[in-house]
């Protein structure tokens, strides 16, 4: 857990996800139903939407078969990214924002739909976690407030300001993955690659998706 300090009655803090390939739906899990162990069903839930309409998620949009994708997103070792979360942030019924630390940017899902509440996730490069506000350090996980409500001008507020702030010191702290070149090690055959195109590539080749990070 990483803590942050503000004026604010209570602090933002980062709830760690674990690292399973499956972060980004656990992450989504705990700031929408305080569970992080959601991923099985939310991936079912994105296959069942992507599958009931092949027209709107065809093969130029996913990047392959409508088919084809359903099939990968159910697979556990799969990540997922944005067209995942604009699926879930629809489920949901909120909308979902996700923090970039590398970039302090911020990519809000379903804001076209105008949802009345947002959660707030932040990813490294390579990992999500959550971003929940607690009443104080080291307080349980079944205190934090997840949810946020989108005032008229389409603003959380002062969470708001105190959620880049945060990002911002995660960025200054250097707590990101350089994805274009970092170097990994494919935990299968031991060859190493660097950035996320060539791995990538590797794993389109060889069907390995098993990396680790080392310098």
């Amino acid at each position: 857990m990483f803590v942050f300090e503000n004026s604010m009655e209570g602090i933002l803090v980062r709830r760690v996800i674990p690292s399973d390939n499956s972060c980004l739906f656990n992450a989504v899990g705990y700031v929408m139903d305080h569970d992080k162990h959601r991923a099985p069903e939310l991936r079912q839930v994105i296959a069942a939407t992507v599958a009931s309409d092949p027209r709107k998620y065809s093969e130029a949009f996913l990047g392959k078969t409508n088919e084809e994708y359903c099939a990968w997103i159910l697979d556990s070792e799969k990540w997922g990214g944005a067209i995942e979360l604009s699926i879930l942030a629809d489920y949901y019924g909120r909308e979902i924002a996700a923090y970039d630390i590398q970039t302090a940017r911020c990519d809000l899902y379903g804001q076209d739909m105008k949802y009345q509440e947002r959660v707030l996730l932040i990813y490294d490069g390579l990992h999500y976690d959550a971003l929940a506000m607690s009443p104080f350090a080291e307080a349980p996980e079944e205190f934090d407030q997840t949810i946020f409500s989108v005032q008229k001008a389409r603003s959380i507020g002062p969470v708001e300001r105190v959620a880049m702030d945060f990002v911002m010191e995660e960025q200054r702290k250097r707590r990101f993955t350089d994805t274009g070149n970092f170097t990994l090690r494919c935990g299968v055959c031991q060859i190493g690659v660097v950035g996320q195109k060539e791995a990538m590539e590797h794993a389109q080749a060889t069907g390995h998706v098993n990396f680790q990070e080392y310098r």
